[in-house]
């Protein structure tokens, strides 16, 4: 299942999401154009490695990436989900909730890996708690998603909560499958991360103020 875009109405622009997605992308294309050795050592200084914490590299390490699909799959669940989370939050506690949340995916994926030592990336734990966070403040709202059937795709609208409830599991029962393993046999997806990340969003934003300003589409209540 491919998400395409939500329902939910936006009544800002969404200035700081488009701001993230920019840095991402400048900082991606910073990274492919040096060469593998300097590329892979710029990846061991500022990405997180478990066994050797850097409290610098728990914010670096949001803003690199390890390919193309990596970035643009995280790209494209930040545009789904992060314009209508920036527009109850407002632009600057949007930047510090997005900063907290991938600071605190890191640190999960710490204390579930604390003696590895292959480094880390990517703005997954930090887009993880903006799926959270939209989970805890727009349940109703439905997500335009592409499904295979069989030979062919088509597109329906599914509630929120259950997409998103279907990735949260997805990544905690990822992760607790590959515990016990080494982390040269894993698969190089930091699962606890993500579900981290999504806790961490979906708790955050309770506490703090948001703008409850429009209401769902009527059509959209089952």
């Amino acid at each position: 299942m491919i998400p395409l875009r939500d329902t939910q109405p936006s009544h800002s622009a969404p200035v700081a999401t488009v701001g993230l997605i920019a840095v991402n992308v400048f900082a991606f294309f910073l990274e492919v154009s040096l060469d593998p050795f300097s590329r892979n050592e710029l990846i061991a200084q500022y990405g997180i490695i478990p066994a050797r914490i850097d409290a610098v590299s728990l914010f670096t390490s949001m803003f690199l990436h390890g390919g193309w699909m990596h970035l643009i799959g995280n790209m494209w669940f930040l545009w789904i989900y992060g314009d209508n989370i920036e527009d109850i939050l407002g632009r600057g506690k949007y930047l510090l909730f997005y900063l907290v949340c991938g600071v605190l995916a890191g640190l999960i994926h710490i204390v579930f890996n604390s003696a590895s030592r292959v480094p880390t990336i990517g703005a997954s734990g930090a887009i993880a708690g903006v799926m959270g966070a939209y989970m805890a403040k727009f349940p109703k709202s439905r997500i335009l998603t592409l499904v295979p059937l069989l030979v062919f795709f088509t597109t329906i609208e599914i509630p929120a909560v259950l997409i998103l409830a279907y990735w949260f599991f997805l990544q905690l029962f990822s992760g607790a499958g590959e515990i016990g393993q080494s982390h040269l046999s894993r698969g190089g997806v930091a699962w606890f991360a993500h579900a981290g990340g999504f806790v961490a969003g979906y708790l955050l934003i309770r506490l703090m103020r948001t703008k409850e300003r429009y209401s769902h589409r009527p059509d959209l209540h089952w």
